[in-house]
C-alpha cells in the first residue's frame, strides 16, 4: 500500500516538472515573439525622439537585420545643419518599417552665402578700391565773357619748365641769361618762347609720415614744417596731409594762405601705427597739387610737394611704375626729407635692404620731378634743410618752349636743359623734370569771344550785333 502511494507521488512530481518546463518554454517563446515584433518599432520611436529633441535622443540600433544588405561605407564627417537630418543606422536598413515622422522644422531665413562641404567662401569678392584723398571742396569761379577786342590765346601747347641752376656746391645761381639756355626734347633742340626769373606764387603740399618709425622725430618735423609755412609770401598757398597706410591719407588742411590754420594742423599731428604707404601718399598728394586751379590760363604759380618720411613703403595700392607714369603727366617738383637711418635700428641684411630701397625711391622722386632729396643725419639739420627748400623754390627760372614734335600720341618725351658755364669756367648745372607725356587726341576748341549787347542811353533801345 505504501509503495503504491510513493509511486503515485513520484509520478505526480514528474508531471509537475514537465508542466513547469512547458510553461517556462512558453514564456520564453512569447517573450521572443514580443521582442521580434516590437524591436523595430522601439528603434523607430527612439529615432523620432532623437530628431525631435526628446529626452531619449540617442539613436538605437534595430534588432532586425537583413543578411543580404551590403555594408554602408562610413560617411565623411560634415558640419550638421538644420536642413540636413542626421542619418542613423536604422535608416540604412533596407527593410521598410512603419514609423512616425517628426514635424517639419520652422522655416529659417536663407543666408546670403552657404558654405557647402569642401567649399571656400572668399572674404572679398572684389579687389579693394584704390586709396582716395578727399580734399575740402573749393568753389569753381564762373567763366567770364570775353570782351570784343580781347586777345584770345591760340591753342598752342607750350611746355613750361621750372629750372634751378646751381654750382658744384649746390648753391643757386641767379644771373643766367636766356641765350645761355638750351632745351632738348628727345635730343632735339627746342625753340624757347618765354624766359623769366621773376618770383611767382607757390602752391605746395606738405605731406608728413606719422607712422611709428618717426615717433622720436615728430616734434622736430613739426618745427621744420612751421619754418617752411612761416616763409610763405602773399599769394602762396599750402595744404597739409598726414599719412600712414593706404586708408589713412588724411587732409588736415586744404589749400589756404592762412598760416594760422596750417600751424594748428601741424600742432595736431600725432603718431599712429600702420603699414606705411608712401607711394600712395605721393600719388594722391601730387595729383592734388597738379589739379589745383588747373586750366586757368592766367595761372603762373609754381607747384611743389614736400614729403617728410622714412621712405619705406610696405602696403601701397599703386606700384612705382604707375606713380612715375602719373608724375610725368604733371609739373610738380617733389622735395623729400628722408629719415632713412631709422630703418637701421633693426640690424640685419633685411633692414639694410629696405634702407637702400628707401634711398633709391626718394632719390628717384627728386630727380624725376626736378626737386631735391635730403637725408639728415641729425635733427639739428632740419632748420637748415627747411631754409634750403624755401630758397630753391624762390630762385628758379621759368622757361617755356613750343615743342617741334606736334604728334598727339600720348608718348613720353625726355627733357634736358643745358646751361653754358660761367665766365670763369665755373660749372653751372640746370635741374628740371626729366620728361613729359605728350597729349593725346584732338585739341579742345579755342574760345570764341562773346559779343555784348549795347544800349542807347538816349532811347534805351538795345542793339545786338
Amino acid at each position: 500500500m505504501m509503495s503504491a502511494f510513493l509511486g503515485g507521488m513520484n509520478s505526480l512530481k514528474r508531471s509537475l516538472k514537465q508542466r513547469r518546463t512547458l510553461i517556462v518554454a512558453g514564456l520564453v517563446l512569447a517573450m521572443a515573439c514580443v521582442v521580434a515584433v516590437t524591436g523595430p518599432l522601439k528603434s523607430t520611436l527612439a529615432f523620432a525622439a532623437f530628431e525631435t529633441g526628446g529626452q531619449d535622443s540617442r539613436p538605437r540600433r534595430s534588432t532586425t537585420t537583413n543578411p543580404r544588405a551590403t555594408p554602408t561605407p562610413t560617411p565623411t564627417p560634415v558640419r550638421r545643419t538644420t536642413s540636413a537630418p542626421l542619418q542613423t543606422p536604422a535608416q540604412t536598413n533596407t527593410r521598410t518599417t512603419t514609423s512616425r515622422t517628426a514635424p517639419p522644422p520652422s522655416p529659417t531665413p536663407t543666408p546670403a552665402a552657404r558654405r557647402l562641404p569642401g567649399q571656400i567662401i572668399p572674404i572679398l569678392t572684389e579687389p579693394p578700391p584704390p586709396p582716395v584723398l578727399i580734399p575740402k571742396p573749393t568753389p569753381t569761379p564762373a567763366e567770364d565773357d570775353i570782351d570784343e577786342g580781347s586777345i584770345v590765346r591760340v591753342n598752342t601747347e607750350l611746355v613750361t619748365l621750372n629750372v634751378r641752376v646751381i654750382d658744384r656746391n649746390n648753391r643757386p645761381i641767379d644771373n643766367v641769361r636766356q641765350s645761355e639756355f638750351r632745351v632738348f626734347e628727345n635730343g632735339v633742340v627746342q625753340p624757347i618762347e618765354t624766359f623769366s626769373r621773376e618770383e611767382v606764387p607757390i602752391s605746395y603740399g606738405l605731406a608728413v609720415d606719422t607712422s611709428q618709425s618717426l615717433r622720436f622725430q615728430l616734434q622736430s618735423v613739426i618745427d621744420a614744417g612751421k619754418s617752411i609755412v612761416n616763409s610763405n609770401k602773399p599769394g602762396d598757398e599750402t595744404f597739409l596731409v598726414r599719412f600712414i597706410s593706404s586708408d589713412k591719407i588724411e587732409t588736415l588742411q586744404d589749400f589756404t594762405s592762412n598760416n594760422d590754420l596750417l600751424i594748428d594742423g601741424l600742432d595736431n599731428l600725432y603718431v599712429e601705427g600702420g603699414q606705411t604707404a608712401i607711394i600712395d601718399a605721393v600719388y594722391l598728394t601730387a595729383e592734388h597739387v597738379a589739379q589745383y586751379k588747373k586750366g586757368d590760363d592766367n595761372d603762373r604759380r609754381r607747384r611743389a610737394l614736400i614729403v617728410i618720411t622714412d621712405g619705406e613703403d610696405r602696403a601701397s595700392y599703386y606700384s612705382q611704375d604707375k606713380l612715375f607714369a602719373r608724375l610725368r603727366e604733371e609739373d610738380v617738383q617733389i622735395y623729400v626729407i628722408g629719415f632713412v637711418n631709422e630703418l637701421e635700428k633693426d640690424k640685419g641684411f633685411i633692414r639694410k635692404s629696405e634702407q637702400q630701397k628707401a634711398v633709391n625711391l626718394i632719390n628717384k622722386l627728386a630727380t624725376e620731378t626736378g626737386g631735391r632729396a635730403f637725408f639728415p643725419q641729425s635733427l639739428a639739420e632740419l632748420p637748415q634743410i627747411a631754409n634750403e627748400i624755401v630758397r630753391d623754390l624762390r630762385t628758379q627760372y621759368v622757361v617755356t618752349y613750343n615743342p617741334t614734335n606736334k604728334a598727339r600720341d600720348g608718348s613720353y618725351r625726355a627733357i634736358k636743359v643745358a646751361v653754358e658755364d660761367g665766365s670763369s669756367r665755373d660749372k653751372r648745372i640746370a635741374l628740371t623734370r626729366n620728361g613729359r607725356v605728350a597729349p593725346k587726341g584732338d585739341p579742345a576748341p579755342a574760345k570764341i569771344p562773346a559779343t555784348r549787347a549795347t544800349t542807347n542811353p538816349a532811347t534805351g533801345a538795345v542793339a545786338r550785333p
